[in-house]
Formats: C-alpha cells, structure tokens, sequence
C-alpha cells in the first residue's frame, strides 16, 4: 500500500497533477509522522488507518464549511476524499455489515443496550476499514433498542 501511494505521488510529479499530489503529500507525511512515533515501518492495515483518519477529517470539515456557506472549500475537499477513497478496501454495504452484526448477535446474545461493548467489540475488528465504524454503532444500536 505504501509503495502504491509513493508510486502515484511520483507519478501525479511527472503529470503535474497538483491535487492529487498536495493530497498524497500530506499522506505521505502522516505515514511518515506514524512511523517515527513507533519506529517501525506500518503494515498496510495501518497504512488504510492512517488513511481512514484522514478521510474522516475532511468529512468532518465539510460539516464545518456547510455551516460557514464555503461551497468552493465543500467540492475542494469532496475531491480530496474521492482521490484517498482510492487507496481504501472496498466498502461493505448496509447488508453485509447488517449480516456481520446478526452473526455477533447469535453468537454473543445480547439482552439490551448494557451490551453495547461486548457487540462492538466482536464486530469492529471484522469491519476495521471495510466499513464507517460510525454507520456500524448505529445499526448496534438500533437492534439492541429493538430487543
């Protein structure tokens, strides 16, 4: 994964691609940043963390720009997202995470909301990065209201 987005960083260069450069930069950077803080070089799990965070602050900031009316920093920013989308596992749909979360259900047999964490947590490493964490405490939340 890392030598994916050096590749493309290289790549957006030669091509003159100023928005996908300035984004995988600051991609760069960051994997760059986790790296020295653990001394190591990351696996590509914590390279589409590393990413994952990343698109989850530019969500955050479109939030921020709707309230302020900054259409142009609001399209600037979704292209951003569009360009680190690229490097993420596929996504799960509604009903595979629905699936995934009835599984747990019957495995863990949970009885009301006090069950919250053990769900969450049987579920959130089998949808680590392949799905909005956010979307998934959602759903869990909504079948353990129902019960």
């Amino acid at each position: 994964m890392r030598e994916k987005i050096l590749s493309d960083l290289v790549n957006a260069m030669k091509n003159r691609n100023k928005e996908v450069l300035s984004v995988l930069r600051m991609v760069k950077g960051a994997i760059q940043l986790e790296e020295i803080n653990l001394k190591k070089e990351l696996s590509d799990d914590e390279v589409i963390q590393i990413i994952s965070k990343q698109i989850k602050t530019r969500k955050e900031s479109i939030g921020e720009f709707k309230k302020g009316n900054r259409e142009d920093l609001i399209t600037a920013t979704e292209n951003e997202i569009t360009i680190l989308e690229k490097y993420m596992p596929k996504q799960m749909d509604e009903d595979e995470i629905n699936k995934i979360i009835d599984d747990t259900f019957a495995k863990v047999k949970p009885v009301g909301l006090s069950d919250m964490g053990k769900v969450m947590g049987s579920v959130a490493p089998l949808v680590k990065g392949k799905a909005d964490l956010g979307l998934v405490n959602k759903i869990i939340k909504e079948k353990l209201s129902s019960l």
